[in-house]
């Protein structure tokens, strides 16, 4: 009998040092195999072979493969451990070629026609600049700022194929599940390797296929997926891309609270690939971080034929109502334009981050507010369920018939979302194909399943949120209209504005990449810097505008963040704790600036209040210290995206 040292690659294993387990054969170190923990059975990797101990120990029940997990992998585990201060199984558990919680198995989306996707037209003076640019690039992670249209997919895929000719392997992230899909076509049209697609909304039994398939590869692999794939047992790593570095959804939420770009640098690192983070909006930090190390590489003109002056932009003032004498949300410009559209066979975009029929459920006599019982805010009424919903907690109930306060027949629905927004176009324009994007679609109807509907023009009019914003390429799109620039600058945060920015840019970069195009903003503030240099598609100014008050209040880049939450029974409760540890914080004597304690954004979720606290420091590694001095049932966050 052999007894082996074995790294646990699951989160509820909280210990700092591996278990034995025993095996009658011989095994590799980094073997991968299945072990019990309590009554489960979860992934281990072998980390050595040691002698018999002096106590019982459990046998591996099975060799998953005869390959053993590259030896980055490890490497990447101990530094997610230590930067972002979680345990080595939560670390390792990104590595698994399973995950605990399956959403839904994703259909194979429609084959598109590859000659659609001109991947095989000759490069542009720009980009060819850009790929030598990058190559003589001492920095080993490269911001390639390409506007929208730049042709910046290309530019990826050239790389690609020159490390794939290396022997190397590729990973490229993308934000979204829902854009896999076209990626993966441009990766198959382009290049000869063998590809994946590697997420969590694959089949259990599908992610373990893949996963092994790419352990076991005897050539290089490119492998697509959102943040989750960067972990991929990928050998001999040459190269990864993050495309729409900028997005949200980079930023894990569960710990390790890991952000993608931040570890495929260090990934990047660790194997001696290149890194690119690719984006027309930057973050602030990676833009500054990136200029610092002059790791910046400039992308500005259209890949296809078109000029950013051929993308006409209008902002429409919603506080004005003569705008507004067809409809209530729709400006006549915007309707005039749809009309336009539809005329010459071409799509619209209309943009509105804000999902349902209805944000409050209220009586016009007394005040009255539907709200979530759990979270104490407005449920969103959904007309096509008849049901209220709260999109924090996910609890729905029925709206009343009469106000429950004081008896009053006529509730009001206040306030839109994209499915009474889908009505309203449908209603004004009858003989047009309209679909709806967002997160409340259901199988079959999301973006990823009508991708090649879109992509042949077989929808007129796209409805939809921030989904509809990142990265489709929709070679009949000549309209985007954008219903309320401000649904996400009224957050109280330091980053409502840069994300406000980003949004906007990213949806009106939809239009204009094969030709003419129109964009209409509708805004409560049309002079407004943010609204006016994203009608623009001016990150420069928007850039130096930002870092200023950056600067001035030292948010990020010019310090580093800790977001710290606690959760409690009362509201007193939750305060009395944020205080207790605050004061325990201000006693290590670190020279760092505490906030708080204050109300979460979202004081209350169930039967438990949050309270917070946030933490500046110059230094980051003060921030690390003191996270290890948070008590158990706090939740840590380093660098956090937001402070909601």
């Amino acid at each position: 009998m052999h007894y082996y040292e074995i790294w646990v690659a699951d989160g509820r294993y909280h210990g700092s040092t591996p278990l034995t387990y025993s095996y009658p054969e011989q095994l590799k170190p980094m073997s991968v195999v299945s072990v019990p923990l309590r009554s489960s059975l979860v992934t281990g990797f072998i980390l050595s072979e040691v002698s018999k101990p002096a106590f019982a120990v459990k046998d591996i029940r099975a060799v998953l493969s005869d390959k053993t997990l590259p030896a980055h992998c490890l490497e990447l585990a101990q530094w997610l451990k230590d930067y972002y201060q979680c345990t080595y199984g939560e670390a390792l558990r990104q590595f698994a070629p399973s995950i605990a919680s399956i959403r839904r198995s994703v259909p194979a989306p429609a084959e598109e026609s590859q000659q659609d996707l001109r991947f095989d037209d000759p490069l542009t003076a720009e980009q060819m600049a850009a790929i030598e640019a990058i190559n003589i690039c001492k920095s080993a992670t490269v911001l390639l700022h390409g506007d929208t249209g730049s042709g910046k997919t290309r530019v990826y895929l050239e790389l690609a194929a020159k490390v794939i000719k290396e022997g190397r392997s590729v990973i490229i992230l993308t934000p979204e599940i829902a854009l896999t899909t076209q990626l993966k076509l441009a990766v198959n049209q382009k290049l000869s390797a063998p590809s994946f697609v590697l997420h969590s909304e694959l089949t259990q039994a599908k992610r373990k296929k893949t996963w092994f398939e790419i352990l076991e590869s005897k050539e290089p692999v490119i492998v697509v997926g959102p943040r989750s794939a960067l972990f991929s047992p990928v050998q001999r790593l040459g190269l990864i891309v993050v495309d729409e570095a900028h997005e949200p959804a980079y930023k894990q939420e569960q710990s390790p609270k890991y952000h993608a770009s931040r570890a495929a640098s260090q990934l990047g690192a660790i194997t001696s690939s290149k890194v690119i983070l690719g984006s027309a909006t930057p973050s602030v930090t990676d833009y500054y971080l990136a200029s610092a190390h002059g790791a910046i590489v400039r992308m500005k003109l259209q890949a296809k034929n078109s000029r950013l002056a051929q993308v006409k932009s209008e902002v429409v003032d919603l506080r004005d109502k003569a705008n507004f004498t067809k409809n209530r949300y729709l400006s006549n410009t915007l309707i005039t334009e749809v009309n336009t559209a539809l005329g010459k066979g071409q799509q619209s975009l209309i943009y509105f981050n804000r999902r349902g029929s209805a944000r409050l459920i209220l009586c016009d006599k007394c005040g009255w507010q539907m709200l979530c019982p759990n979270c104490d805010i407005p449920l969103v009424y959904h007309g096509d369920h008849h049901e209220a919903r709260c999109h924090i907690c996910g609890f729905s109930d029925t709206p009343p018939g009469a106000c429950p306060s004081c008896n009053n027949p006529d509730i009001i629905y206040k306030s839109i979302g994209t499915k009474t927004l889908v009505s309203l176009v449908q209603s004004l324009f009858p003989q047009a194909r309209v679909k709806r994007f967002d997160s409340d679609n259901e199988s079959g109807e999301k973006l990823n399943d009508a991708y090649s509907e879109l992509h042949s023009g077989g929808v007129d009019i796209l409805v939809g949120t921030q989904l509809i914003a990142k990265g489709l390429d929709l070679p009949k799109l000549g309209l985007v209209g954008i219903v309320s620039a401000e649904t996400s600058l009224t957050l109280p945060d330091f980053t409502a504005e840069e994300r406000t920015f980003q949004l906007l840019y990213q949806v009106i970069g939809r239009v204009g990449r094969h030709g003419p195009g129109k964009v209409v903003v509708q805004s409560f503030e049309p002079q407004s810097a943010i609204i006016t240099t994203a009608a623009a598609r001016d990150y420069s100014s928007f850039y130096e505008q930002i870092l200023k008050e950056r600067r001035d209040y030292r948010f990020p880049p010019f310090s580093y963040l800790m977001k710290l939450v606690c959760r409690r029974a009362t509201p007193a409760g939750a305060e009395k704790a944020a205080h207790n540890l605050k004061k325990e914080l201000q006693e290590a004597g670190l020279p760092v600036e505490i906030i708080g304690p204050s109300q979460n954004f979202y004081a209350r979720r169930g039967k438990y209040y949050y309270y917070q606290l946030v933490v500046k420091a110059k230094d980051r590694k003060h921030l690390v210290h003191l996270a290890g001095l948070v008590p158990a049932g706090w939740s840590v966050d380093l660098d956090p995206l937001d402070l909601l």
